[in-house]
């Protein structure tokens, strides 16, 4: 390897680490492809299980708290405990998911857009482009209150209560478990509670307004305000108010547009689009659809995934998860094919995020060379399991994933960074 003066870096990343594979792959890209060439400066979080369970779940807090203060950071997959994992870990509760709590503490909208390479084939055929999903980060079913009503509440009524300052009440009925239409045998039932704020969909809506604006590309908002007609309906009215308000003028001189669409009818649009717009979605809406979208293009291995919030905020992380059944495996000494690249670009969207804002062009250019070396070693053929059956690629080759890594690694050294001027 060329040895060059590492890069300096004037003010530190946010590094939240995380569990399973994916803690593994993490510690491979800073071993591999980051420490050679930068000298690292990190604020370093453990969001590990055992690391969270010791702390009472602190740690999230904190990490989220640093990212608020520091601007930049870059996180590790990590586990939302179910109740296997309680046992597995033994764990002493049931801990939230970390992401819920960074996103809840930085009021932030995700995006998350595919990675393309030019020879991974898309499922659909049309789609040319990425299409970037804004995830709303906050409320609705991942903030819900639920109740399951057994045998001893089968006859119970369920209402929705607010009550005012003065004591007095607002009440809606939900549903009458006693006066149910059905003559089934089975008694009760389950009812669940959920909400958003103005301030937090406010948010949501002018983040996406904005990040159209940076990137240039057409924004759709979809939801189901001809069923939910006071919820979706707010989010739609809240959005449009914003839009006329704030943004339609400079949409306008842009060239791009903003359009609201039922999401059943949006989902009939992009299947049948060539992609290359952002589309806002209600919190599970969108981690639905990130999924589906990634997987379309290719593989969730190949998603990106960022956090800002409306303070000017960036959380990066990869877009899928601990990796849990290739974790098994190493664990038991087997060499994994798991694809690292959601992984590699969460590193370099931070490094390139905090060298745009401390005005360090060396750093920028590092981060884009190393995602230049991380598609030309999948376009020379090298790369992980998953990407092989969907590759155009002749004489491919499969990879282990520390293979893969440091295939990069050479790549970068051939070239990869040199092309970015580094």
């Amino acid at each position: 390897m060329l040895r060059r003066e590492r890069i300096a870096m004037t003010t530190p990343l946010v590094e939240m680490d995380g569990d399973e594979m994916t803690r593994v792959l993490w510690s491979w890209v800073k071993e591999f492809l980051i420490r050679p060439y930068l000298a690292l400066s990190t604020e370093y979080y453990d969001l590990g299980l055992p690391e969270r369970e010791r702390t009472g779940d602190a740690v999230t807090v904190r990490a989220a708290e640093a990212c608020r203060r520091l601007g930049v950071a870059v996180k590790c997959a990590t586990i939302t405990p179910n109740e296997e994992r309680l046992a597995e870990y033994q764990l002493s509760k049931l801990y939230p998911s970390p992401n819920a709590t960074i996103r809840a503490t930085l009021d932030g909208t995700v995006f998350r857009t595919p990675i393309t390479t030019g020879v991974i084939r898309s499922y659909i055929p049309s789609w040319e482009r990425p299409i970037s999903i804004a995830r709303h980060a906050y409320g609705d079913v991942y903030k819900a209150t639920e109740m399951c009503l057994d045998a001893e509440l089968a006859e119970a009524k369920v209402e929705l209560v607010a009550t005012r300052p003065d004591g007095s009440e607002l009440r809606q009925l939900v549903v009458d478990f006693a006066c149910r239409p059905d003559s089934a045998p089975s008694p009760g039932g389950i009812v669940q509670g959920m909400h958003n704020t103005t301030a937090s969909i406010t948010s949501f809506a002018r983040s996406c307004f904005e990040y159209a604006l940076t990137t240039q590309q057409d924004l759709w908002f979809s939801a189901k305000d001809t069923i939910s007609k006071k919820y979706d309906r707010h989010f739609r009215d809240v959005f449009q108010a914003l839009y006329e308000a704030d943004y339609a003028e400079r949409f306008t001189k842009t060239g791009i547009t903003y359009s609201y669409t039922l999401i059943d009818d949006a989902v009939a649009r992009a299947v049948r689009s060539q992609g290359g717009f952002i589309w806002a979605l209600k919190n599970y809406d969108g981690d639905v659809i990130s999924d589906m979208v990634a997987s379309a293009f290719g593989s969730l291995a190949m998603m990106t995934s960022v956090l800002v919030s409306p303070a000017g905020c960036f959380e990066y992380e990869a877009a899928h998860g601990t990796v849990q059944r290739h974790y098994y495996r190493w664990q038991a000494g087997e060499k994994t094919s798991t694809n690292p690249v959601a992984t590699i670009f969460a590193w370099t969207g931070a490094l390139a995020k905090r060298g745009q804002l401390d005005g360090l062009p060396q750093l920028v250019r590092f981060a884009k060379g190393l995602e230049s070396a991380v598609l030309k070693t999948i376009a020379s053929g090298r790369m992980t399991a998953d990407l092989v059956f969907l590759s155009t690629v002749p004489n491919k080759q499969q990879l282990d994933t520390e293979t893969f890594i440091k295939a990069v690694a050479e790549q970068l050294e051939q070239g990869g960074a040199l092309d970015s001027g580094l």
